[in-house]
C-alpha cells in the first residue's frame, strides 16, 4: 500500500500536466452542481417579506384557497389538494361572528380577506375550519403580490431543476471522459509497468489512488468555486428576468443586498467558518458526485489497462487497435435502443407528452449519452467521408483515423454541446411555434380587448357585430380515482358568440350547445364522449355534475375546457373578442370599444397584434433561461476541451519531433494540429446534428399525430391542422460549434508550442 501511495504521489508531481485537465474538469463540474444546488435550496426556502395589506392587524382571515379530494392510493384512501383560482369570499356569518370579537378591517379593492383586531386563539375558535387564519409573517399571503411571488419562485425552481440536471449530465460525462482519456494517454507507461512485472491489480490500485487524490482535491476546490459562483448565478437569473428582484442565495438564508461585488460575493454571501453550511446537501451532493465520477471513470479505464498484456499495451500505444470494449458497445447500444424505444412508445401512447418541457429536456439525454458512448465507433465512418487536399490534408485525415481515441475525446464534448443546443432550443422553439400556429388558426376575432375585471359600459358597440366576453378559470376532475387533475378553462357568457369568434377544433358535439349544465372538454380527458356526465370541481371549489356538450381535439395542450360564467364563480372577465360588421372601420371600432370598456389596464388590439404579444415563438424568460443554461454548459465544455487538447499535446513530443526531422516546417506542424482539431470538431458536429435530427424528428412526428386533420372524425371546425414542422436553432448551434472550433484549434496550436519547448521543434 505504501508503495502504491508513493508511486501515485510521484506520478502526480511529475505528470501534473496530464492530471491538470482532469482536475479542472472535476472542479468545474462540482462547482456547477454546487451552484445549482445552492440556487435550488434558496428557491425552496425563499425569504419571507413583511405583510403590507393588513400590517396593522394581528390576525387575517382568508377563504380556503385549496381544493382537497379523496383519492385512491393503492389499497388505502388519501387526500389530494390543488390550489383553486377563485376562492369564494369570507362567509357573511363568519364576518358577523368576527365583528363580535373586535374591529373587522376590509379592503374594498380586493375583498377576499379581512383583518381582525382580536387574539389569534379567539379567532381560530370562531372560524374553525371554515376559513384560513393567518398570523405573523403568514399574513403576507393576503397581499396582492403573494401569488405572483409564489409563481416566480416556482419558475426559478423549474429552471434551476432543469439547469441542474443538464449541468450534472454534462459534468458527469465530461469528467468521466477526461479521466478515461488520461488513462488512455498512459498506455505506454502501463505497458512498461506490466513488462517490468507489475500485476494488473497493482496497475488498477495505482490508477484509483491517483483518481482519489485528484478527485478529493478537485471536489473541494469545486465546492469553494460553487459557493462563490452561486450569487453570480442568482444575479444572472435576476438580470435576465427569470428570478424576481428579491431572490438571493446566501449561507444564512437572510436577504442580502442586491448590489454585488466580488468581495461581497466572497464574504457576505457565504459563511466560510460555518460547518453547517459546508455540510448542507448542495455541497454533499456536489462533492461526492465529483469524487464518485472521478473514481468511476478511472476504475472503468483501469480494468481494461490491467487486463491487457504488456506487448499488446505497447503496440496499442502507437496505434488504436481496439478503442471500443464490448462492454461499452453493449451499454451504448442499450441506451440507443432505450432512447428510440421511448420515443416510439410515447408517440404511440401519448404524443402530447413529447411537447412537455420535462420530456423534451430529459429524454434527449438518453440518445446523447448513447451517441457519446459510441463516439469512438461512430467517428471512423464520419472520418472516411472527409476529404482534405494536399499532403497536410492527407496527414490530418490519417492521423485522426489512426488516433481514434484522441479524435473521439475531442469530438465527444462537441457532440454533447451541439446535441444539447439543437435538441433543447429546437424543441422549445418548435413547441412554441406550434402553439402560436394553433392559436392563430383557432382565432376568428378581428379585435381583442384585454385587461382585468372588464365590463362593457355601453352596448351595443358601434361597428361590432359580435362581442364575446370571457374569463380565465379552471376545472378539476378526479381521473381513474387516483389523481386530482386541473384543467385550464375559459368561461363564456354566450356560446354562440364564442362559436362565431373562434375556430375551435371540435371533433364531436357542438360548442353552441354549451349551457349552465354542461361543459366542453378535449380528448385528453379520461371521459370525453358527448352526452356523458362528469363530476367536476369548479374554479371556486364547488362540486357539480356537468354534461359534455362538445369535445375538442387534443392539439398542443392549450385546448382547455369551456364553461359558462355561472360555473366560473367570481372569475373576472379578462378578454373580449369582437367581430366587426361588414364595412366597419377597424380603427373606429377600436376607439368605440375602448371607450365602452371599463376595467384595469384595458388594451384593444387587432387579433394579429394580440397573438404576437401573447404567443411569441419562445417566451423571453424561457429563451433566456435556455441560453443561460447552454452558455454554462458551453463554457464548461470549452474549458474541458482545451484541457483535453493540451493533455494530448503533452504526449506527442516524439511524433512531432519525427515530423520536424522528416522535413516538416513549424507552420506545417501547426496547420496539421489545427486541421486535426477541426476534423474532430466537424465529426462531433455531424454526430451532434444526427442526434438532434432524431430528437426533433420525434417531435415532428408528435406534432403530425396531434394535428386535428390526423384524427378520425375531425369536425368542420377543426381548422387547417398543425404543420408537422420543427425549428432548428442554426444560430445557437453555429455559435456553439464556432466556440468549440476556436478553443480546439487554439489549444492544439498552443500544445504545439509547448511541444517545441520540450524538444518537438527539432
Amino acid at each position: 500500500m505504501l508503495t502504491t501511495l508513493t508511486s501515485a504521489w510521484a506520478n502526480l508531481r511529475t505528470r501534473w500536466h496530464l492530471f491538470a485537465g482532469a482536475f479542472v474538469a472535476v472542479a468545474l463540474g462540482v462547482a456547477l452542481v454546487a451552484s445549482m444546488g445552492l440556487g435550488l435550496a434558496a428557491a425552496a426556502d425563499p425569504p419571507v417579506g413583511k405583510p403590507q395589506r393588513f400590517a396593522a392587524q394581528p390576525v387575517v382571515v382568508m377563504p380556503r384557497d385549496t381544493l382537497t379530494v379523496e383519492v385512491d392510493r393503492g389499497p388505502h384512501r388519501a387526500h389530494a389538494s390543488k390550489k383553486i383560482p377563485h376562492p369564494q369570499p369570507v362567509d357573511k356569518e363568519i364576518l358577523r361572528e368576527l365583528a363580535e370579537l373586535g374591529t373587522v378591517h376590509r379592503d374594498h379593492l380586493a375583498p377576499d380577506a379581512v383583518g381582525v383586531d382580536a387574539s389569534a386563539a379567539a379567532v381560530r375558535e370562531v372560524v374553525g375550519d371554515r376559513a384560513q387564519v393567518l398570523t405573523g409573517a403568514a399574513r403576507r399571503l393576503a397581499d396582492p403580490g403573494a401569488e405572483r411571488d409564489a409563481q416566480a419562485v416556482l419558475a426559478v425552481r423549474a429552471m434551476l431543476g432543469t439547469a441542474g440536471g443538464v449541468s450534472a449530465f454534462v459534468a458527469v460525462f465530461v469528467t468521466a471522459s477526461t479521466f478515461a482519456f488520461v488513462v488512455a494517454l498512459r498506455r505506454r507507461e502501463f505497458g512498461l509497468l506490466r513488462l517490468a512485472g507489475a500485476t494488473p491489480g497493482r496497475v488498477r490500485r495505482q490508477l484509483i489512488t491517483e483518481a482519489l487524490a485528484v478527485g478529493v482535491a478537485a471536489s473541494a476546490t469545486g465546492c469553494a468555486l460553487g459557493s462563490w459562483g452561486a450569487p453570480l448565478l442568482a444575479r444572472a437569473l435576476i438580470d435576465n428576468g427569470i428570478a424576481p428582484p428579491w431572490f438571493t442565495v446566501s449561507s444564512t438564508g437572510t436577504p442580502q443586498s442586491t448590489s454585488w461585488t466580488p468581495w461581497t460575493s466572497w464574504t457576505s454571501w457565504t459563511s466560510w467558518t460555518s460547518w453547517t453550511y459546508w455540510v448542507s446537501w448542495p455541497f454533499q451532493l456536489a462533492f461526492w458526485t465529483g469524487l464518485f465520477v472521478a473514481v468511476a471513470g478511472a476504475w472503468a479505464a483501469s480494468r481494461r489497462a490491467g487486463r491487457i498484456g504488456p506487448v499488446a499495451a505497447l503496440r496499442d500505444a502507437d496505434m488504436d487497435t481496439d478503442v471500443m470494449p464490448w462492454s461499452r458497445r453493449i451499454v451504448g447500444a442499450a441506451l440507443l435502443t432505450l432512447g428510440l424505444g421511448l420515443t416510439v412508445h410515447t408517440l404511440w401512447a401519448d404524443p402530447s407528452a413529447l411537447l412537455k418541457r420535462k420530456t423534451y429536456t430529459t429524454q434527449p439525454m438518453i440518445l446523447i449519452t448513447a451517441a457519446a458512448a459510441l463516439a469512438p465507433l461512430l467517428v471512423r465512418p464520419v472520418l472516411r467521408l472527409i476529404r482534405l487536399p494536399g499532403a497536410v490534408g492527407l496527414l490530418v485525415r490519417e492521423n485522426a483515423a489512426a488516433s481514434v481515441r484522441r479524435t473521439a475525446a475531442v469530438a465527444a464534448p462537441v457532440l454533447v454541446t451541439v446535441a444539447l443546443a439543437g435538441s433543447l432550443m429546437g424543441s422549445a422553439e418548435s413547441v412554441s411555434a406550434a402553439k402560436a400556429q394553433e392559436a392563430n388558426e383557432q382565432t376568428n376575432a378581428q379585435l381583442v380587448a384585454t385587461g382585468a375585471d372588464l365590463s362593457l359600459a355601453r352596448q351595443p358597440v358601434a361597428g361590432a357585430a359580435i362581442v364575446s366576453p370571457s374569463a380565465s378559470s379552471a376545472v378539476f376532475v378526479r381521473e381513474e380515482g387516483t389523481a386530482l387533475v386541473r384543467s385550464e378553462a375559459r368561461a363564456v357568457s354566450d356560446p354562440a358568440a364564442l362559436a362565431a369568434t373562434s375556430r375551435l377544433p371540435v371533433v364531436s358535439g357542438d360548442i353552441r350547445h354549451l349551457d349552465d349544465r354542461s361543459i366542453v372538454v378535449n380528448e385528453e380527458w379520461e371521459h370525453h364522449r358527448v352526452g356523458d356526465r362528469l363530476t367536476v370541481w369548479l374554479g371556486d371549489g364547488r362540486r357539480t355534475r356537468l354534461r359534455i356538450a362538445a369535445v375538442l381535439a387534443r392539439g398542443t395542450g392549450d385546448n382547455g375546457a369551456y364553461v359558462t360564467m355561472s360555473n366560473a364563480g367570481a372569475a373576472p372577465v379578462d378578454r373580449i373578442d369582437v367581430r366587426l360588421t361588414p364595412g366597419a372601420s377597424p380603427a373606429a371600432v377600436t376607439d368605440a370599444l375602448r371607450a365602452a370598456t371599463s376595467g384595469h389596464d384595458v388594451r384593444v388590439r387587432t387579433a394579429a397584434a394580440w397573438l404576437d404579444a401573447t404567443h411569441p415563438r419562445v417566451k423571453p424568460q424561457t429563451r433566456q433561461g435556455m441560453l443561460l443554461l447552454l452558455g454554462i454548459a458551453l463554457t464548461y465544455t470549452a474549458i474541458s476541451l482545451a484541457g483535453t487538447q493540451l493533455m494530448a499535446a503533452s504526449v506527442r513530443e516524439r511524433e512531432l519531433r519525427s515530423l520536424r526531422r522528416a522535413g516538416a516546417t513549424r507552420a506545417q506542424v501547426r496547420w496539421m494540429l489545427a486541421g486535426e482539431a477541426l476534423v474532430a470538431v466537424a465529426a462531433g458536429t455531424a454526430l451532434g446534428l444526427a442526434v438532434t435530427a432524431l430528437n426533433l424528428g420525434g417531435l415532428a412526428a408528435a406534432l403530425g399525430l396531434l394535428s386535428p386533420e390526423s384524427g378520425a372524425g375531425a369536425g368542420a371546425g377543426a381548422g387547417a391542422g398543425l404543420e408537422a414542422g420543427v425549428v432548428v436553432p442554426w444560430g445557437v448551434v453555429g455559435s456553439a460549434v464556432g466556440v468549440c472550433a476556436v478553443v480546439a484549434v487554439g489549444a492544439g496550436v498552443l500544445g504545439a508550442g509547448w511541444g517545441r519547448r520540450n524538444g518537438a521543434g527539432g
